[in-house]
């Protein structure tokens, strides 16, 4: 089977950013993207018009989200990507790593809880199937972290260092479920560890860092063994189209410092995320105890005042 082509019948020009950036819709994701954006925005609209609060923020940030998938799998970095292992690696970085991490900034699932209409007495609705699956067993294991970190570290070596990447690559339908696929790790990934959306798993911050931290040396080492290599690991992108003018193992080389550069930027995002989130955590459990003691007259304090005192007297 011929690769070099994957039934694209351009030839496609070397590779510039303004060439990659151009319109080039992937039907699956041009929806899914499409959906996604709808659905966030209605469900923002309804808590508006019913007078509560959503934080702009979450907006924003899932909206970013949304727009990377698209800015990946919608333009011509798609096609670029089919040929090119450099521009595939920049897609599967961005779409496992920063957008999912972007799109559960935006908590949809708390939106959804807050949005949706809680249905009849013994009916089920959206909500009640939402919080079904949220508590069902088989999301405690797909975000539990001895099933994403493996998972995490296998989307690398199992899919790259197999002949189950050529096989997916043979075919757009292949293409687009690897990189679904790729997003839903992302997401079960990060998940527990950003911890903005109810979840089965809520670890504490320390155990997220570690979470976090687990999968990333793997991540470098992968992107340190493409750099590395004397020859092509991937049969795929052996021989790009002439046009492109591209020497396959310089651009696995490209490919593996994408891989290996990457994986610090979403650490350090997770890590401002998570900062901020202990840091606001702190505060509100300040405030709860200052409320307590408005409400009771600062009794504890009261009670270690009594407690020196008596010590005191025992002394003299």
């Amino acid at each position: 089977m011929d690769h070099s082509g994957h039934g694209m019948d351009m030839d496609l020009q070397p590779f510039t950013l303004g060439r990659g950036l151009q319109w080039s819709a992937e039907p699956f994701f041009l929806v899914a993207c499409a959906l996604g954006l709808g659905l966030y925005l209605w469900g923002v609209v309804r808590l508006r018009r019913r007078g509560d609060a959503w934080s702009p923020g979450r907006t924003v940030a899932f909206v970013a989200g949304v727009l990377t998938v698209a800015l990946m799998m919608c333009t011509k970095l798609n096609d670029y990507g089919m040929v090119m292992f450099s521009v595939h690696m920049v897609q599967h970085m961005v779409i496992s790593m920063l957008s999912p991490i972007l799109v559960l900034l935006g908590a949809p699932v708390t939106l959804a809880l807050r949005a949706l209409p809680v249905a009849g007495q013994g009916r089920k609705g959206p909500r009640e199937l939402l919080l079904m699956l949220l508590h069902s067993r088989y999301m405690r294991v797909v975000t539990h972290p001895l099933f994403t970190i493996p998972m995490f570290i296998a989307s690398l070596y199992a899919l790259y260092f197999t002949p189950l990447f050529d096989f997916l690559m043979g075919s757009r339908t292949g293409h687009v479920a690897m990189m679904v696929h790729f997003f839903a790790v992302g997401l079960v990934f990060f998940w527990p560890i950003m911890g903005v959306d109810p979840g089965p798993h809520r670890p504490g911050y320390l155990m997220r860092m570690l979470e976090l931290f687990a999968g990333m040396p793997f991540h470098a080492f992968f992107g340190i063994a493409l750099m590395m290599a004397s020859t092509t690991m991937v049969e795929t992108f052996q021989n790009p189209p002439a046009s492109l003018g591209v020497d396959p193992l310089s651009d696995q080389t490209a490919a593996g410092g994408i891989a290996w550069a990457f994986s610090e930027i979403p650490s350090v995002l997770v890590l401002i995320a998570l900062l901020f989130q202990w840091y606001g955590s702190e505060q509100r459990q300040a405030k709860r105890k200052d409320r307590a003691a408005d409400r009771d007259g600062d009794k504890e304090l009261e009670a270690y005042n009594a407690y020196l005192a008596s010590l005191d007297a025992r002394r003299s």
